[in-house]
This record gives structure tokens, C-alpha cells and sequence, in this order.
């Protein structure tokens, strides 16, 4: 008797214990699939043809300050000319801004080394000084790097060289990594100079 009760003890232990095994799994719910990072789309379309707008547009206005900035998909220079907006008007300084193959210092003729795979030359319809003084009103030399402006860690700008304020003009030199698009802006009391990343629109 005991040992009948012994099997039934033991069969119920083996059956519980199958019952376990097999019992299906239930699978946690899945996350969801987490969201792509935004991406940010590049203007694109820009060309590396000159652009200017010279007419009408000289000021006496002189330029205070040149600075540059990072973006997402370009790097940006920007000419300072308070005062130039003629209370808000936009396109009240003139421009060129072209690819050259070499920058060559206004007035003199004078070759200036700029370092890059491009250079972009910058030419404002105004001066860095007081016309009536001739006191400079931008602390820059000629055939130096901009002051304050420093493009280590930039994409797309390699160097910078201030060439010249002659008659009236402001000239600028800007090495790139290599011939890129770019725009021009003309917003108020300054130019803007933007020189994409890439040729593609990517970031």
C-alpha cells in the first residue's frame, strides 16, 4: 500500500512538473520602435556663379565688425554695418562676392595668400574707415587674418585674410575646403555670406 501511494505521490510530482515546462511563454509587449532623429534638410540650389548688386548701393557707412558662425548646413560670415539699414530698408549695401583663383590686394595689385582648396573674395560697397578722417573703424591689417575671427573646427572655411578698404570698397578673402555653394544676404546694417557644407543638401 505504501509503495502504490509512493508512485501516485510521484506521478503527480512529474506531471506537475511537465505542466510547468510546457506552459507557453508569454513574451513581454514590445517597445515601440523609437523615432528617427530629425534630420535637417539642406537648402541646395545655391550655385558658386558670382553675385552682386551694385546699383545704387554704395554707403559711407563704414564697416565695424566682421564675424562668422556654425550652422547645420553652412558656415556663415557676417559684415557689420550699423547705421547702413537706412531705418530697416533692405538692400542698402552693395556687393561681389565670386570665386578668384588668387586674391589680389586692391589698389596695389599685391598677391595675398589665402589657405583653402577655394577662395571666395568679398568686396562691400563701403569703407572701414571715416571718410571724412580716414580713422579705421575695423582694426584689420592687410594680408592678415581677420581679427577675432578664428575658422579652426568650421566645415566649410579654412581661412580668412582682410586685403583692403580702397575708394569707398571693402575687400575680403575667404578660404574653403573647396568651390561650394553660396548665397548673399543683405539684411539689416550687414551682409550676410553663406557657403553650404556640400553640393548635395546633406548636413
Amino acid at each position: 500500500m505504501m509503495q502504490t501511494r509512493t508512485v501516485y505521490v510521484t506521478l503527480a510530482l512529474v506531471g506537475a512538473a511537465l505542466s510547468t515546462a510546457v506552459a507557453p511563454v508569454v513574451a513581454a509587449p514590445s517597445a515601440a520602435p523609437a523615432a528617427p532623429a530629425p534630420s535637417t534638410a539642406c537648402p541646395t540650389g545655391w550655385g558658386s556663379l558670382a553675385k552682386s548688386d551694385t546699383a545704387d548701393t554704395a554707403t559711407t557707412t563704414p564697416v565695424r565688425d566682421v564675424r562668422t558662425g556654425r550652422h547645420d548646413c553652412y558656415d556663415r560670415m557676417v559684415v557689420e554695418l550699423p547705421g547702413a539699414g537706412g531705418g530697416g530698408s533692405a538692400g542698402a549695401v552693395g556687393y561681389t562676392v565670386r570665386y578668384v583663383d588668387r586674391l589680389y590686394q586692391d589698389g596695389s595689385g599685391t598677391h595675398l595668400p589665402v589657405a583653402g582648396g577655394a577662395v571666395l573674395e568679398v568686396r562691400v560697397a563701403a569703407p572701414s574707415y571715416v571718410p571724412e578722417t580716414g580713422e579705421p573703424t575695423y582694426p584689420a591689417r592687410a594680408g592678415q587674418p581677420l581679427p577675432g575671427v578664428n575658422p579652426a573646427g568650421y566645415r566649410t572655411f579654412r581661412d580668412t585674410r582682410f586685403a583692403a578698404s580702397f575708394e569707398g570698397d571693402t575687400q575680403l578673402g575667404l578660404g574653403l575646403r573647396a568651390q561650394l555653394p553660396f548665397r548673399v544676404l543683405q539684411l539689416h546694417d550687414r551682409l550676410v555670406i553663406d557657403v553650404a557644407h556640400s553640393w548635395t543638401g546633406a548636413r
